[in-house]
């Protein structure tokens, strides 16, 4: 007999404004919860909070992308209560139940059963955590090339109730070129535009050589014939076999309302069947790299018009230039599923180099990719290396090796942050230093407190530029340090992180998420070092919430703009990624770059967190979340449709 569904009741607390109301002890059980929310509002995650009598626990969910969110995870033993935070008339529970374990298992063997293999492995060992982690991705958490069933599951018919939005009144102007041959996909693409619940569009329908017969199309006063583009105040394209969702129009009209670049996420029917494209909120970076914004996409007319459009050519070529010229608050992402296409090569951005010499832009495109490459300043500036250190000579002769004898930059100097080395190996070492004017010694002994030991050399140091590096870092190829300078100085850019490796050769730090984890991490952390990312990203230099101070590159004038690392409130951990979003919450972008690439044996010389240590880890990251909730639920470079219980880019 299953147990009876839970029901929302109103909550006294600012951000978790409702409970569920729980018949009995839930502790033990895992609880299953559906969401619908209002397609017309941003998919934010959801958060749980369970409360216990020792403190709380908080969960993210999924982001509702298609209308619905599905959870499944364990209810802590002793909870008291369930909180949610959600848009209060938004966000409605279609289900709430809590099951049994037999439940869970019976579900994660029918979907992943060689991960539910892996949970019990770690069951065996009584690994209670790691047990619930992989039962939970073996019973909720989907791989991308499973998305069409993830789909099924989760859209949703309109709602009136729910789904409430204010009609816009802009016009759309869309384009159409197509071969007659290519007859079937226009009328596809067609009825769905017929089917849009925005009404006020025009289409320009442009036939490449002889049109097909008369009558062989859907008629409609708003398809017109002929070059160009419509009278509107927003143009955008269609390719052949393009299908918009009925709501796709209404969703970018929107968000035209305070943008003048609107896109949205896509689906492509492949070979292998179908696959989305979960696109990040604006990231200038990684669009003119790769042209990630696709279709659907809809700049208004006074942008393009500056950038001196003629509406007798089409938009491709000209679509970097916009990517230039637009102001980035006046950029919109809707994190929606608004328009199916058949799989098609993946083009590059259309004349990049021209758009980039128009603009003025002192960027150039790299040889050996469609990534741009930024000029050093001339001269270079000053860099200041600082490395905070304690013994461990094994490591630090490697780094300071690596930074001295192995890097090819011409103007830098090594700040060695010292916290009370008693090995008499590391003093030998360091005298050996001692008559190289590059190198000084800063000795802070004491309590391990990373922070203050950063900012204590970040103090010391005479560079324009900063880069913290960590005493287990080991350089790989000399033109690390000129790839992160190259691009720390341009103007409004925060940290620079770099690709970082295992000493097996797999990924270490491909940026940070924050969320991931339920705090904040590596995305992609222990794939192969050449894994392309979603969007290829992790091919070109692109925007990140943050990245690790393990190897982070940083003008002195940003560093002290934030006040450096905060060496009250996280002393060891999270103080890179704190430093990271306070460089965003000033204004400036966080970038993350492959052609930096290090060795990095994470933590190596610090040991894992246990005990006491484990303890000043809970609070510090208790401290993380409730300073930076906003960013947990809502990392504007992952999508909220990405699972952020694995460190993949999964569906969940």
């Amino acid at each position: 007999m299953s147990a009876p569904p839970l029901r929302l009741a109103p909550h006294d607390d600012p951000d978790f404004t409702r409970r569920l109301v729980l018949p009995r002890d839930p502790g033990g059980r895992w609880l299953s919860l559906t969401l619908a929310a209002n397609r017309f509002a941003r998919p934010s995650r959801p958060m749980l909070r369970f409360l216990r009598a020792e403190g709380h626990a908080d969960v993210l969910l999924p982001g509702p992308v298609l209308g619905r969110a599905s959870w499944l995870g364990p209810v802590p033993r002793g909870t008291t209560a369930i909180l949610l935070a959600a848009p209060a008339g938004e966000v409605r529970i279609e289900a709430a139940r809590l099951l049994g374990l037999t439940s869970v298992l019976a579900r994660a063997s029918r979907r992943r059963p060689a991960m539910l293999a892996a949970a019990l492995f770690h069951a065996g060992r009584r690994d209670l955590r790691r047990f619930h982690t992989m039962l939970r991705i073996a019973a909720a958490v989907t791989p991308l090339d499973g998305y069409a069933a993830w789909r099924a599951e989760r859209a949703r018919a309109f709602e009136p109730a729910l789904d409430r939005r204010a009609p816009s009144s802009r016009r759309i102007g869309l384009r159409l070129e197509a071969e007659a041959t290519e007859l079937a996909a226009v009328r596809r693409s067609l009825s769905a535009l017929l089917a849009q619940s925005h009404r006020d569009w025009r289409l320009a329908l442009a036939w490449r050589g002889a049109p097909p017969g008369q009558g062989s199309l859907p008629q409609d006063s708003r398809i017109l014939s002929g070059p160009g583009f419509p009278e509107a105040e927003a143009v955008g394209v269609l390719h052949p076999g393009d299908v918009l969702a009925p709501d796709a129009l209404a969703q970018l009209a929107d968000a035209l309302d305070e943008a003048d670049l609107v896109y949205a996420d896509e689906e492509v029917e492949t070979g292998a069947g179908l696959r989305p494209r979960l696109k990040p909120a604006w990231s200038p970076d990684l669009a003119l790299a790769t042209g990630y914004p696709g279709r659907p996409l809809l700049i208004a007319r006074p942008l393009l018009e500056s950038c001196g459009w003629d509406p007798a050519q089409g938009l491709r070529a000209l679509a970097p230039a916009a990517f230039l010229a637009v102001a980035p608050e006046r950029v919109r992402h809707v994190a929606r599923l608004l328009c199916r296409r058949p799989d098609a090569p993946e083009e590059p951005v259309a004349d990049l180099a021209a758009a980039l010499q128009r603009a003025g832009s002192t960027a150039t495109l790299r040889r050996e990719g469609a990534d741009l490459l930024w000029p050093l300043p001339a001269p270079p500036p000053l860099v200041s290396v600082v490395i905070p250190t304690r013994d461990r000579p094994d490591l630090i002769r490697v780094a300071v090796r690596g930074v001295l004898e192995e890097t090819d930059y011409p103007a830098l100097e090594l700040v060695l942050v010292d916290n009370g080395s008693v090995d008499p190996e590391v003093a030998a070492f360091y005298a050996g230093l001692a008559t190289d004017a590059r190198v000084r010694r800063l000795d802070r002994p004491g309590p391990f407190n990373f922070s203050a030991l950063v900012n204590a050399g970040v103090a010391a140091s005479r560079g324009a530029v900063v880069v913290l590096l960590n005493n287990d870092v080991a350089v790989r190829e000399p033109r690390w340090l000129a790839e992160m300078v190259r691009l720390a100085v341009r103007p409004g850019i925060g940290a620079v992180g770099a690709k970082l490796l295992y000493g097996n050769g797999r990924l270490q730090h491909a940026g940070v998420v924050v969320g991931l984890g339920g705090r904040a991490g590596h995305i992609l952390r222990n794939r192969p070092a050449d894994t392309p990312g979603h969007l290829g990203r992790l091919r070109v230099t692109h925007e990140v919430a943050g990245v690790t101070a393990a190897c982070l590159a940083v003008t002195r004038a940003a560093f002290d703009r934030v006040g450096g690392f905060d060496a009250e409130d996280f002393a060891v951990d999270f103080n890179d990624i704190d430093f990271c979003l306070r460089l965003r919450e000033a204004g400036l972008r966080n970038l993350w770059t492959p052609h930096a690439v290090l060795d990095h044996h994470e933590s190596v010389s610090r040991g894992p967190s246990v005990g006491a240590a484990r303890v000043r880890f809970e609070a510090e990251a208790e401290r993380f979340a409730a300073r930076w909730r906003g960013v947990i639920r809502d990392d504007p470079y992952y999508h909220p449709a990405f699972s952020v219980t694995t460190f993949g880019e999964d569906l969940e």
